[in-house]
């Protein structure tokens, strides 16, 4: 049996097991970050880079982005990191043409454009490098 025939005579909910679980870890870290407070210190270990050069990596404010995020303080979540809140809104986006793929039994095929995948690059670096100038501190976690 090939893999197309497989896939057509899959179950819908095995179909989607994949996805749910990959959403239940994604929903339990979630969880766990909106219950333990990254504002405090003690919780979570310090940024390295932050640490040691003073400058913010593009990481940087994610877990109060993401508590920020889980208690509907969407203002407070592109505050601490604004790229990764529309990060976060990009997997829901992504997480649900997978599971539109997975119930009609077609296989998710990603396979970015390299200039698509270049300007990704970019935008993190733009991003990294104006949230460190003077002029980006709206961009400070």
């Amino acid at each position: 049996m090939n893999a197309e025939s497989r896939r057509v005579t899959q179950s819908v909910p095995s179909r989607l097991a994949v996805p749910a679980g990959v959403l239940a870890a994604v929903a339990a870290a979630f969880a766990y970050v909106g219950t333990v407070d990254p504002n405090e210190p003690g919780h979570y270990p310090v940024c390295p880079l932050l640490r040691y050069t003073g400058l913010y990596c593009p990481g940087c404010g994610g877990l109060r982005s993401a508590h920020a995020f889980v208690h509907g303080d969407v203002l407070a979540a592109l505050h601490a990191n604004a790229l990764a809140t529309l990060g976060y809104l990009g997997f829901a986006a992504l997480w649900t043409v997978w599971v539109v793929h997975a119930v009609r039994g077609r296989p998710l095929r990603i396979d970015p454009r390299p200039g698509l995948v270049w300007s990704l690059g970019a935008l993190l670096l733009v991003f990294t490098a104006v949230r460190n100038l003077p002029f980006g501190g709206w961009l400070h976690p």
